[in-house]
């Protein structure tokens, strides 16, 4: 009985953020989606993850009054505020609530109007500031108090379900909490971080439905695509490394200052230029991971496409970061990944039938995630999830990871990749 009564604080805690944090994700959602609706008049979907029927005129405008907007409402709140980073948040910095909603909020309307960040990093943040907003409140109540692990805890679980209610991915919630976060696996955490995901992800699909994020087409994987997966995680452990690198770079020498009023709009004109060709380019990538696994044919025109898609992502996406743009980096490296992927299936399925250029593209994004992220388990469940894979995908997924991280950790005892 003792030992109920001191854990009845944690279930109702965790129960309870469950919900408050899966309505801020379900809001986070309806924001995304108004957004696009309002400035591009499209609905996104796996079907078509970014407005190609607007014409080049619009999506231009859309992404450069969206960097113009988001620049001044950054630039004005970074004078009073710091974006506080999620392990700091973790380990007790506290995150003003209101002022991380306005940070939250300027993200989604900055990847809505079609520039190119993740958007996975807000929900991510309303999550944990929501935790310290409850444990502060009931911090001194008897009855609903958490001591000071239980608090690093609940707030890196309700940073993992933020993510799961926007992406319906409750077990790369859970283990985004565990493995990038809380850093600690034990029956505890699992139970707390899984229940907090699932209830975050049911109340988030009343929005976004149960379908999968991208479409892959057969998700059942051959054994003859391991051979695939031994390459891939070599190459990807190796640019996700990279790309892990010169994210660190940006962020490092970020704008924050009077700067950004003038950089960030910048870069939103050169992504709004090219997205007017090119409306792969905007967003978080979603888009051109899509053109990646929709690849069936390897033709010059089609290379080029993809090739072209990989330097102006990787490009625009670090540019953003630089020059005082905030969000989340998980959905560009899987679509840099699936590019990779793509290419290197372009070749394989000539010589071993069974195996498509879809699945390839699935690998490399999986497992240039797992680099860029220093996650390997969030990595492979991640796609795990958003594709709707069954339980083929587990062997090459797993193996491939396994040898993207191995490389990467290596990679970084050098001084180059340091």
């Amino acid at each position: 009985m003792a030992k109920i009564i001191k854990n009845l604080p944690l279930a109702i805690a965790t129960v309870a953020l469950g919900i408050i944090v899966g309505l801020s994700s379900l809001l986070v959602s309806v924001a995304l989606d108004l957004t696009e609706k309002l400035f591009l008049h499209f609905q996104e979907s796996n079907l078509v993850p970014v407005d190609v029927s607007a014409g080049g005129m619009r999506r231009f405008t859309s992404v450069l009054v969206g960097g113009i907007i988001a620049a001044i409402v950054w630039y004005l709140l970074q004078r009073h505020y710091k974006p506080v980073k999620l392990g700091k948040a973790v380990d007790g910095q506290r995150m003003p609530l209101v002022k991380t909603l306005i940070h939250v909020y300027t993200q989604i309307f900055f990847v809505g109007t079609g520039n190119s960040i993740g958007r996975e990093l807000a929900p991510r943040e309303a999550g944990a500031a929501l935790a310290q907003k409850w444990e502060d409140h009931f911090h001194d109540n008897k009855f609903l108090g958490l001591d000071a692990e239980d608090r690093r805890m609940i707030t890196a679980a309700a940073a993992g379900a933020g993510f799961a209610g926007v992406y319906i991915a409750p077990i790369t919630g859970a283990v985004f909490c565990m493995e990038l976060l809380y850093k600690k696996i034990n029956a505890r955490v699992i139970a707390v971080s899984l229940t907090m995901s699932v209830i975050a992800t049911l109340i988030g699909s009343i929005v976004k439905g149960y379908q999968p994020y991208y479409l892959v087409g057969s998700k059942t994987f051959q054994l003859q695509i391991l051979p695939l997966a031994l390459f891939l995680g070599l190459v990807c452990g190796l640019l996700g490394t990279l790309f892990k690198k010169y994210i660190g770079m940006a962020k490092a020498h970020r704008a924050t200052t009077v700067n950004v009023l003038a950089q960030l709009p910048a870069v939103a004109a050169v992504t709004g230029g090219i997205a007017a060709f090119f409306p792969q380019i905007m967003g978080n990538g979603r888009g051109l991971a899509q053109l990646a696994m929709n690849t069936t044919t390897h033709s010059k025109a089609v290379i080029l496409v993809l090739l072209f898609g990989l330097v102006a992502k990787v490009l625009v996406t670090l540019f953003v970061m630089k020059c005082g743009g905030y969000g989340g980096v998980l959905t560009p490296s899987i679509a840099v990944g699936a590019v990779i992927g793509a290419f290197a299936g372009m070749v394989y399925v000539s010589f071993i039938p069974g195996v498509t250029m879809a699945q390839a593209a699935v690998l490399g994004a999986a497992f240039l995630l797992a680099a860029s992220q220093q996650a390997p388990l969030m990595a492979m469940f991640m796609l795990f999830e958003v594709c709707h894979l069954n339980f083929s995908a587990f062997l090459p997924l797993a193996m491939g990871v396994a040898i993207s991280i191995a490389l990467s950790k290596w990679l970084q005892t050098k001084s180059f990749f340091a």
